[in-house]
Order: C-alpha cells, then structure tokens, then sequence
C-alpha cells in the first residue's frame, strides 16, 4: 500500500473531515431546510420547523471515569445536545439514547448513568424516546439524538450575520476548562503518591462547572420575553474562539471582540492563577462552558443590556477586517481557533 496516497485524519480536524466527507451531499427532501454544517439540522414539518442534532461521547476521549460520577456523566451528555437545540433558538422536545457497554459494567453502574439522564429529562422537560444498547470492547459509548422545534420566523443560524450586529455571550467563560486542568491533576497526583487523597476543596463552582453543566434554556426564554431574535448563534463547546470563527466563517464577516468586555468569574481567574496560566486563554480557548455566543441588530441592543446573563462583547464587521480580539492595551488579535479538536494528532 502506498502511503502517500493517505492522508492522516487529523490533517483535517474534526470540522475539515466534516466538511470533506459531506462535500456534494444533495438534499432530496422538501422538508430538509437545513442539512450538515450547524449545530442541528432544521426540518419543516407545518407551522414549525423541526431541529435534530446528536452527540457521541467515547470514554478516554470525552470523559474519564477516573473522576466522573456516572449519574453527573448522564446529565452531562444530554445537556450538551440540548443546548445545541437552544443554540438554534428552538426549544428541545424529545431524545433518544444509545449506549454501548464493555463487560466492566453492570447494571447498577446504567442505573446511576440512567438516574443522570432521567433528571436531565425531568429539569429540561424533555422525553426520554427511544435508543439502543450494544456491547463494547473499548469502555463507554453513548450517544443522544435531541429534537425540538421552533417557529419558523424564529430560527437561527451560524451563518446569518451581519455587518455591525453586537456580539453578546451569556454567563461566564473558561470555569469548565480550569476545573478539568484541576480534575486531571488530582487524577496525577492520585495516580503517582500512594495514599494521596484529591484536593477539591473550595472549587465547586468550577468543578460543577465541568461535570455537571446546565444548558441556557433561560436565555432562550428571556429573548422570548424581550422579543429579541439572534441573528446568528452557536453553543460555545469549543471555546469562544472557535466558535466565534465559525459564525464569521459561515456568515462570511469579520468581528471585533474586546477582552475587557468577556466575562470570567472570580474562581476562574483564580484557578488559572495556580497554573499560571492567563485566564484569558481559558476563556478563549478551553471549550465545555455550553454558554450560547450570539449577535443581535444594534436595534435590538436597548432590550439587553440591561440583562445581567447577556454581555455585549464586540460587534460585527466587513470580512476584510478579520476576526480580531482588541486586548485592554489597544493591540488587535487575530481569533484562532485552538480550542478542542478531537480529531488532532496526538
């Protein structure tokens, strides 16, 4: 076999291998209004349209059991679908749930994953529907399919920006990163001091932040309330970075993002400080907050920024500015996008 023929998968990453092997896809349904390429494809089935969206989480990729209860692992994994559904402005309505299972589980090890996932049903009023179950030889696998709808007026993409719209992002940024940086280093020092017992103390917020996740159903039903439509959203799963390069990619702008305006908490800053590393990058750069970044008309900017959950941080502009972050000292940026990529080369 000639090997120069192949290419190594993490050439592309995870969005490139997207975009290559769903290149000259050609819907054939009148009722496929949107296919790959956003957080859910978009359905139209009457007066509302209808988003799917799935997620598959493999362990040793996604999560480590090592610190990860199976009940927090089962509200995570449909949370992060749900807020894909939010993502789109619509509102999740069903999901289903396939796992498979390698011998080292049993049952009471599913009943805890299950309890998980119930709860997340039970909070986000959202039924439990169908799935499968399998054996594995390589641990957990579980994937969830979410559906929701959303009237059709209201829907909203990644790629509808446009020039001047405010850029807003909802909570906070980088705490899920930070508490992973301090689970994986317990995880060390467990592994390598015999005895040694993780130090977790005072770091709810940022440990929570990472294992146990809420999706932004509030803020949906606040732009509800205040009558505001996003112009374009995304999930924030990758970083503010990252995603933030897909809405200008897809809408084919520029942005301007200013680092005073982004929003870190106190224990984010805090913990960054321990590993000496900038808060900033975390924010930038460490993905799983699951906070929604969206923009919104200029008119529309009176309606929320007197909101506490929504913070304005920059604004559309032309594609020939670039994607720039403008630091407190005036310097511009250009955004890269370094945040997960489970396709990268180890």
């Amino acid at each position: 076999m000639d090997k120069n023929k192949y290419r190594e998968i993490s050439e592309l990453g995870e969005f490139g291998l997207i975009n290559h092997l769903t290149e000259g896809i050609q819907i054939k349904q009148k009722s496929t209004i949107k296919g790959v390429g956003d957080d859910a494809a978009v359905l139209d089935f009457g007066n509302k349209q209808i988003v799917v969206t799935t997620d598959l989480l493999l362990e040793g990729i996604h999560f480590n059991l090592i610190y990860t209860p199976l009940k927090h692992l089962g509200y995570k994994a449909v949370v992060v679908n749900l807020s894909d559904v939010y993502s789109m402005n619509a509102i999740p309505k069903q999901i289903t749930v396939s796992i498979g299972v390698s011998g080292k589980f049993t049952v009471e090890h599913l009943e805890d994953l299950y309890e998980g996932i119930k709860l997340a049903c039970d909070k986000y009023n959202v039924d439990l529907v169908g799935g499968d179950t399998s054996s594995s030889l390589t641990g957990m696998i579980i994937s969830i399919t979410a559906i929701g709808e959303v009237e059709k007026e209201k829907v909203t993409y990644r790629s509808t920006a446009k020039k001047n719209d405010v850029v807003c992002v909802t909570g906070n940024l980088g705490a899920a990163y930070m508490g992973l940086q301090l689970l994986e280093r317990e995880k060390e020092v467990f592994k390598s001091t015999k005895g040694a017992q993780p130090n977790l103390e005072g770091y709810d917020y940022i440990l929570q932040r990472q294992l146990k996740p809420e999706a932004r159903k509030d803020i949906i039903e606040l732009l509800n309330e205040i009558n505001v439509v996003p112009t374009a959203m995304i999930d924030i799963s990758d970083g503010l970075s990252s995603e933030m390069l897909h809405i200008c990619t897809k809408s084919g702008v520029g942005c301007k993002i200013f680092q005073e305006k982004i929003p870190i908490d106190l224990n984010t800053e805090q913990m960054a400080r321990e590993f000496n590393l900038e808060p900033l990058i975390a924010a930038l750069n460490g993905g799983e907050d699951y906070e929604l970044l969206f923009t919104i008309d200029i008119a529309d900017f009176e309606k929320i920024k007197a909101q506490p959950l929504i913070h304005p941080i920059g604004h559309i502009a032309d594609i020939d500015l670039g994607a720039l972050l403008i630091t407190q000292s005036g310097q511009s940026i250009e955004l890269q996008a370094q945040g997960w990529n489970p396709m990268k080369a180890k």
